[in-house]
């Protein structure tokens, strides 16, 4: 592989913890039912415009109330990032290692481009990233191919080449859409079991095994 394409929440960083906290204290705050720590978990890799109406799906949002839930969530989240997001134990050595085979490397996310490239920059990460494509860039979210095909068109990319590392159904759903390789990695949501029944084409352990696909 020439070209990797990383997942950020749960692939790169620990922040988990972050969007369970956010997500639970925004509801509380709008008096709505507070979904449990493991649903949260399972929908990680998608985008909270779509996957905070997933978790009480028996509540018809307003736009104005959905509007609202969305700004709180942001709050929350800003404030409560840098105490609860770590790097992944492994990530820095791996990306250094595939910096120096001279890889291209990239992030598609859930997230707004804005608060990834932040939590890039606060991880002391950003500079390996050719480029990265947020929620707010794409028409349609994961597990949609939008965000993959958009580097692939802006790079001049070789998908043969490209391969969708993420930890999330989701990400790997992506990656098959946009027809390029995928790499579950078992550290991050979802659990290996889950992983393998998206057939990915490699399912790795820790991140050392990076530069090896």
């Amino acid at each position: 592989m020439q070209n990797y394409i990383f997942d950020f929440d749960g692939t790169l960083a620990n922040s988990g913890k972050t969007g369970v906290l956010a997500t639970q204290a925004a509801f509380r705050e709008l008096t709505l039912p507070v979904p449990q720590a493991n649903l949260l978990n399972y929908y990680m890799g998608i985008p909270i415009e779509v996957s905070l109406k997933k978790m009480v799906p028996d509540h018809n949002f307003t736009d104005q109330e959905f509007a609202e839930l969305l700004t709180c969530f942001r709050q929350y989240y800003h404030k409560l990032e840098a105490a609860n997001m770590t790097l992944v134990k492994g990530i820095l050595p791996a990306l250094q290692r595939l910096s120096e085979q001279g890889k291209q490397l990239y992030v598609v996310s859930s997230k707004h481009s804005k608060a990834l490239l932040r939590n890039l920059r606060e991880l002391k990460i950003s500079r390996y990233f050719a480029d990265v494509v947020g929620s707010d860039q794409v028409v349609h979210f994961k597990p949609a191919p939008d965000g993959v095909l958009a580097v692939i068109k802006l790079y001049n990319l070789n998908p043969h080449d490209c391969v969708m590392i993420g930890d999330a159904i989701f990400d790997l759903q992506m990656g098959k859409s946009a027809g390029i390789h995928t790499c579950g990695v078992t550290w991050g949501a979802h659990d290996t079991v889950s992983l393998l029944k998206e057939h990915p084409d490699y399912i790795l352990a820790t991140p050392d095994d990076l530069p090896t696909i």
